[in-house]
């Protein structure tokens, strides 16, 4: 109880400092550019299977953001991205979806390690999970590496679900080195993004001088917070909590930090889900459209 009035304290004068609205626009303007670089990889991912416009893509990927809060992991978020293809597509363009994701989570996974490798570098005190969590993001970035330039064998194996039994012969999807390539990069600026956005943000809340330091506490919180699932009414709590292992050596206050993850969250998936909210009413999606059975 004792850190409420800090919390009341820190809000106020964060609300004081006119640097703070600035920061704070820079960070709501990041977001269309975070989330239109996904919705740009989507159209890209999916044109081997459809060809759809980048309005299209974006009302597809903000609908998925929305429909990912339901289950925990985002597991759901691929049954509003794909009511904006053809029925027939379907069951081909949920495997893009997945597949989409893991480039992303490759990035996100790559960069974490190497964070936490750095961090190991510096403290030799780490704990067995530190090492788990190496371990676990090693073998997941091999899977996905694997899983990239095998989607045609995975298609196949996946053919004892009746949903993707509907998948064509025509179908068989392939990614060429120029695609892995452009996606790979699109992820990589889109990591460097959302990565910013908390930066400018937990900087602006109390200014830090050890930049590598702290850009390397992020890599890893991001690596964490995708690793781990979560269920949107105490993702906030799940966050934050990832936050204060995280930077518990940087110098920063658990206000300061607590607040940096929230407002991240609320830019990055709150705002965006409320965008995907309103498109589902306006497109009049009725998911029993779906059908996948």
């Amino acid at each position: 109880m004792s850190e409420i009035p800090q919390l009341k304290e820190h809000c106020l004068a964060w609300l004081r400092d006119p640097k703070m609205y600035f920061v704070l626009a820079l960070v709501l303007c990041l977001m269309p550019v975070n989330w239109g670089i996904e919705s740009y990889k989507w159209k890209s991912i999916t044109t081997q299977i459809e060809s759809i416009s980048y309005s299209t893509a974006i009302k597809s990927v903000f609908s998925g953001i929305c429909v990912g809060n339901i289950a925990p992991g985002r597991a759901m978020e691929f049954l509003a991205k794909i009511i904006f293809f053809k029925f027939e597509n379907r069951p081909s363009i949920t495997v893009l979806h997945f597949i989409n994701g893991m480039f992303q989570m490759l990035i996100t996974v790559t960069v974490g390690i190497i964070a936490i490798g750095f961090k190991l570098n510096q403290n030799h005190n780490s704990s067995l999970f530190i090492y788990l969590v190496l371990a676990g993001g090693l073998c997941m970035i091999l899977f996905f590496c694997w899983a990239i330039f095998n989607v045609s064998f995975i298609q196949q194996k996946l053919k004892f679900i009746k949903w993707f039994q509907k998948m064509g012969s025509t179908q068989n999807i392939q990614f060429s080195k120029t695609l892995i390539l452009k996606l790979i990069s699109l992820s990589i600026v889109r990591y460097l993004v959302f990565t910013t956005q908390f930066y400018l943000i937990y900087n602006a809340l109390t200014p830090q001088n050890e930049i590598i330091q702290i850009f390397m506490s992020i890599a890893t919180y991001f690596m964490l917070t995708s690793l781990i699932p979560m269920i949107s009414v105490i993702e906030p709590a799940i966050r934050a909590a990832i936050a204060l292992f995280v930077f518990n050596n940087t110098g920063g206050d658990t206000i300061t930090i607590v607040l940096a993850s929230t407002f991240v969250w609320i830019i990055n998936v709150v705002i965006p889900s409320a965008i995907g909210y309103v498109i589902i009413l306006k497109e009049k999606i009725d998911f029993r459209s779906a059908n996948v059975n």
